[in-house]
């Protein structure tokens, strides 16, 4: 009896180690931020205004040398460890500079093209406010997920991209990224020319 005993349970064991194997399902972070508050900033002696998140801890800004009035502004999120970077350039009424700041607005998105799985585009247009222009949305391991540029077609050019302080791995970064393009739209969104 104890035989039979004993090969049952080996029966037993053995019919009953054959687990199915599931393939483990990816994990993501789940990470929440606070509700953005937007204010209205104005920086030194930049010839716009825009709206910011309050979660930016620092916006500076800087005159660039250069042949037309142009200025450098850094949107700052420590937090985040990201910046957003705006340059401002005047346009001095002349096409054919109009032309070469669209041009190197479209060249340096294109520049990501090697690493990004995808850019879409999505044309930004505000009659009322005069500004006019492209939001880029740069998908998978590209230095920078979020890009635009704004203008009036006559004496603003504004161009703004999203940058993290960290080697871009997409999937780490995605959720800062979508919670930062929000504010990187809102800022384009509300710019007004001063």
């Amino acid at each position: 009896m104890k035989q039979f005993y004993y090969l049952v349970l080996i029966l037993f064991l053995c019919l009953a180690c054959k687990d199915e194997v599931v393939p483990k399902p990816k994990g993501y972070l789940r990470l929440e931020y606070p509700e953005a508050n937007y204010v209205k900033t104005e920086v030194g002696q930049v010839p716009f205004s825009f709206e910011a998140n309050t979660l930016a801890n620092k916006i500076n800004s800087k005159k660039l040398l250069s042949t037309t009035e142009s200025y450098a502004i850094n949107v700052e999120y420590s937090s985040l460890k990201g910046t957003i970077y705006l340059t401002y350039k005047s346009i001095n009424n002349s096409e054919k500079n109009l032309v070469d700041f669209l041009r190197d607005a479209q060249n340096f998105t294109q520049k990501h093209t090697n690493k990004a799985d995808e850019i879409k585009e999505t044309e930004y247009s505000n009659k009322q406010n005069k500004v006019y222009g492209m939001f880029y949305e740069v998908g998978g391991n590209a230095a920078s997920q979020s890009q635009f540029y704004v203008t009036d077609s006559t004496e603003h050019f504004v161009t703004g991209s999203l940058y993290f302080y960290a080697k871009p791995n997409y999937d780490s970064i995605l959720p800062a990224a979508k919670y930062l393009e929000k504010d990187i739209r809102r800022i384009m969104e509300t710019v007004k020319w001063k």
